[in-house]
């Protein structure tokens, strides 16, 4: 058997060379329009197709489909509609638990850089404006003693609470929000007596900083809107590493202008890489083009974990990290 794997887009070693070594390997120069990726995958030409999560793996693609599995080059699967997958036989695969740490860093840089302004006063120096020490110039935020509030409490929100509180913050979260799940002492693990769990209301409330750790679904879809923004202290700062559609952009640039929240930092964005009107004017934000899993480490981690997924799936065997296990029953 020498199966024929489809790339949609480069991705670094180690993956492109082990699928090159299991079979034959197609890598598209350019990423591919939803009606080229349908014509490819429909094809019959490909065992498995290798994704990023710009590719739309929705129900009318699977259904005319005529691959094994569909491996994606990410943690999150939001791009692929994994119960059609499911309903055709079509394997899917991502690559959990490898960015967790380099995420969380990210999500506290974004944190550290809003609060004290670090973009701004590097563009301030830049700009030939720094004319020496004033009392009052670029005046940010405490992070110590300021207290941090998670929206989830997975793999890459505890390991952010790790960070926040060897910084001496408070920190405080809603496991499933909007929803409400109490999270018993026991699950907490190390994190028993350090962490304090409350209702989505009140998370909104009381955070200084709201940090967004929840995957996107129907329920989390615009989960911070015009009516969360305006719950939140004026003072407060929103971090999004999560996934963009979570918070409703075109509100938070609004409450952003007005003063009803002081600040953002943002990995992820609604329609990326689209930004809402006015997002990039805004000098309370810093804004980065989806980098959370961008150490040269993880990305590879990541390379060779998809790869193991496709070429698994091409010889019809259950992949390492496999999303859908139904398909085998």
């Amino acid at each position: 058997m020498n199966p024929h794997f489809l790339v949609t887009t480069s991705i670094p070693g180690p993956g492109l060379e082990l699928l090159s070594e299991a079979g034959r390997v197609t890598v598209l120069p350019d990423p591919p329009s939803y009606e080229q990726l349908r014509e490819l995958t429909s094809s019959g030409d490909f065992d498995v197709v290798l994704t990023q999560l710009r590719d739309a793996i929705d129900a009318d693609l699977l259904t005319d489909a005529k691959v094994k599995g569909v491996s994606n080059y990410a943690v999150g699967y939001n791009n692929i509609d994994v119960d059609a997958a499911t309903s055709h036989g079509i394997q899917v695969g991502n690559t959990p638990g490898v960015l967790t740490d380099a995420t969380a860093d990210i999500a506290f840089a974004l944190l550290l850089g809003t609060a004290r302004r670090i973009v701004e006063a590097d563009q301030f120096v830049r700009a030939g404006k720094f004319h020496g020490w004033e009392p009052d110039m670029l005046l940010g935020k405490d992070i110590t003693g300021a207290t941090l509030g998670l929206a989830g409490f997975g793999r890459i929100a505890r390991a952010v609470a790790k960070r926040a509180l060897g910084f001496g913050m408070e920190v405080i979260f809603a496991p499933r929000p909007p929803a409400h799940r109490e999270v018993s002492q026991e699950e907490l693990g190390e994190f028993a007596g350090q962490v304090t769990q409350v209702r989505w209301e009140e998370l909104i409330e009381r955070s200084d900083y709201l940090s967004l750790h929840v995957p996107l679904t129907e329920q989390t879809t615009h989960l911070v809107d015009s009516t969360v923004l305006k719950r939140m202290k004026d003072s407060a700062i929103l971090i999004n590493t999560a996934r963009g559609p979570v918070v409703e952009e075109a509100a938070l640039v609004s409450a952003l202008r007005k003063g009803t929240i002081a600040g953002a930092g943002l990995d992820v964005f609604e329609d990326e890489p689209t930004l809402a009107p006015g997002l990039a004017q805004l000098p309370n934000t810093i804004l980065l083009p989806h980098i959370g899993s961008a150490t040269v480490a993880v990305r590879a981690e990541m390379s060779r974990l998809s790869a193991l997924n496709a070429i698994a799936m091409a010889h019809g065997k259950r992949p390492p990290h496999l999303v859908n296990p139904e398909v085998f029953s």
